[in-house]
């Protein structure tokens, strides 16, 4: 079918754009990419300034994506357009910012009010270009000079495999940032509180169950008092502590049947249990948990602090908060 072969052929060659840029990294721009991450990690230190994303065109539009995704991984940041910078939205560009200026052929005049500001307040400029020698790499404090690549577009005019390799050098950014920083996923939920994602990154702690809700018997009960713990509590399950209320076993609705016999209410909770159960950090996330679950195909999930338990998450619970 044309469509899907011009699909491949799309496919091809950006893949290919992005295996040049991977190699050029192994040289010059692999290391004005260090330096790139040095300069804005010192510029955003302690919250001081922010990194203003600038562009015209496609590239402006790669550049609003890139400015969300600084801020969303902890790096401050904001996206003035070079043709509004002129117009007052240069006020947005303090002295302790550093500027990315997104351009493929380094010319776009636009940028030249943004460059001057920038030189005028000593603000450092970080060029993401595919010409080093053009005016915008000329008047930048570091150039992320990108290797050609072959536009997908059959006519080499409509940027396409050139955006991609931009988008892909400022996640590149990003990430090196997020990580130099130690940024966690309990970071990453300061900045994505709403929806699944949200949900996602919520705390076992803020949905388990606590206190008395938990079902627990220490080692050593008889099975019969054990099925009853395990009907007032409603989760199908219950655990079995020791001396030191270490969490050791667990006896759920499956071990009943596997077990089930005219002698079962006799026996010890010991010769019936599960040893070593699978448990969660209070801490943990909860998409964390629901893997866990889903993994090991069980349905209660035991909270363990220190080896005690402190709580008990059903995947009722994670589902309920969106998880899923």
């Amino acid at each position: 079918m044309p469509a899907l072969d011009s699909a491949r052929k799309t496919v091809h060659l950006e893949s290919q754009g992005l295996a040049t840029l991977a190699q050029a990294l192994e040289g010059d721009l692999g290391r004005a990419f260090c330096k790139a991450v040095e300069v804005i990690a010192k510029a955003v230190e302690g919250g001081a300034g922010r990194v203003i994303v600038t562009g015209m065109g496609k590239s402006g539009h790669v550049g609003r994506k890139l400015a969300a995704t600084f801020a969303s991984t902890g790096t401050p940041a904001s996206f003035v357009h070079a043709a509004e910078a002129g117009h007052g939205d240069l006020g947005m560009v303090t002295a302790k910012d550093v500027v990315v200026a997104l351009s493929w052929s380094g010319e776009t005049p636009e940028l030249r009010e943004v460059i001057h500001h920038t030189q005028r307040f000593d603000v450092p400029v970080i060029a993401i270009t595919s010409e080093a020698a053009s005016a915008l790499g000329r008047t930048s404090d570091i150039v992320l000079a990108l290797p050609k690549a072959t536009e997908a577009c059959p006519h080499g005019l409509a940027p396409t495999t050139s955006t991609t390799m931009q988008l892909v050098i400022g996640d590149a950014l990003a990430i090196a940032l997020l990580e130099g920083r130690g940024f966690t996923a309990s970071d990453f939920r300061v900045f994505h509180p709403g929806g699944k994602l949200g949900a996602a990154l919520t705390h076992v702690r803020d949905l388990m169950h606590e206190g008395d809700k938990i079902p627990l018997v220490p080692a050593g009960t008889p099975m019969s008092q054990a099925i009853l713990a395990m009907s007032e509590k409603s989760f199908g399950c219950v655990g079995v502590t020791d001396a030191s209320r270490r969490l050791v076993g667990i006896v759920t609705d499956g071990d009943l049947r596997r077990h089930m016999g005219p002698d079962l209410l006799g026996k010890g909770i010991d010769q019936v249990m599960t040893k070593n159960p699978r448990s969660v950090a209070p801490d943990a996330i909860a998409s964390a948990a629901l893997e866990i679950m889903n993994s090991s195909k069980i349905m209660a999930l035991f909270v363990v602090e220190e080896g005690r338990p402190v709580g008990i998450l059903h995947l009722h619970d994670v589902l309920r908060a969106g998880v899923a």
